[in-house]
């Protein structure tokens, strides 16, 4: 059976498929967001707590050098094969090339349920794929556009590092870094206990959300259709042959290989509707969100699992 936050999703799904009544408060998915992001960030900062050393270095430049690479072979992809504008393929280049919060914190929980052997950096990788993949794709997209609005670097820097994930997410690794795990425990022990029960409502939210993006689905997006359900899995066999080049455990790797299969939906929105206007959201989000994220939670997340005992 699949872990239980992954019922929450389907229930969420069913329930919007369905045009039930059921809804989440906005206010309501704001606050889970934020205490997800919060507590992703604290585990992965108490993890670190007397664990952090220069050894780690090959193994986050990897993970950034990823992050970079990422968006470079899927813009002219998205331009030639699924034969979108510049500013589409940029903004699916960035999403695709970034990674999701909601993934890793499902994959973190499938780890820890099969009692993986996770290292302690691993919640540093959500933030290090993140960036480098937004700026690379927009780089791009400013490279290949001569006319049209512009945004100067230090706005896109201050909209990218001040995005509210990446400052939950930097913010709680460092205060849990700082702490530890039993100097916090009295406010640290709140977040952590709460987790699956914070990530179950979430996944609940995005199961709602997941059936109302689907609902665009339609016989001309067959191709970006087609692009959501391969690359993910292409991504993902680039991550897990990473995270075995690097020598990582099978629960680093499996969590290396979800967020390479996955598609930001928080971060990467925010900074492409601001640096390029001219993108198609939606259609970024029909993709990573609609498609890729059940995809991952679904089936995903177990069948990488399956391929890295395989290959081992």
């Amino acid at each position: 059976m699949p872990d239980i936050v992954v019922m929450f999703f389907l229930l969420g799904l069913l329930a919007g498929i369905l045009r039930s009544d059921l809804t989440i408060p906005k206010a309501a998915y704001d606050t889970l967001s934020l205490l997800l992001m919060l507590t992703i960030g604290l585990k992965g900062g108490m993890a670190l707590h007397g664990n952090l050393s220069w050894q780690l270095v090959p193994e986050l430049g990897s993970v950034i050098l990823i992050g970079a690479l990422f968006p470079l072979v899927l813009y002219p992809v998205l331009r030639s094969l699924v034969r979108l504008s510049s500013a589409d393929s940029a903004s699916l280049a960035a999403h695709y090339g970034s990674a999701s919060a909601g993934t890793f914190a499902v994959a973190l929980a499938y780890a820890e349920s099969m009692q993986l052997t996770i290292g302690a950096e691993v919640t540093l990788y959500l933030v290090m794929l993140e960036l480098p993949a937004i700026m690379v794709a927009l780089a791009l997209y400013r490279w290949r556009q001569s006319d049209g609005p512009k945004t100067s670097q230090s706005a896109l820097w201050h909209e990218t590092l001040t995005n509210r994930g990446v400052v939950l997410l930097a913010g709680g690794v460092l205060i849990g870094y700082m702490y530890g795990p039993q100097q916090g425990s009295a406010v640290t022990e709140l977040f952590t206990n709460a987790f699956k029960g914070v990530l179950a409502l979430f996944l609940l939210e995005m199961g709602l959300t997941a059936a109302e993006t689907l609902n665009r689905i339609s016989l001309r997006y067959w191709r970006v259709i087609c692009f959501a359900l391969i690359t993910p899995v292409v991504l993902a066999v680039c991550g897990v042959f990473t995270g075995i080049w690097l020598g990582l455990p099978d629960g680093s790797i499996l969590i290396l290989a979800s967020l390479t299969a996955s598609a930001s939906y928080i971060a990467a929105p925010v900074a492409i509707r601001t640096a390029i206007p001219q993108a198609d959201i939606g259609l970024s989000l029909l993709a990573a969100l609609g498609i890729t994220f059940p995809l991952n939670v679904l089936v995903g997340i177990p069948l990488y699992l399956q391929f890295i005992q395989w290959l081992h």
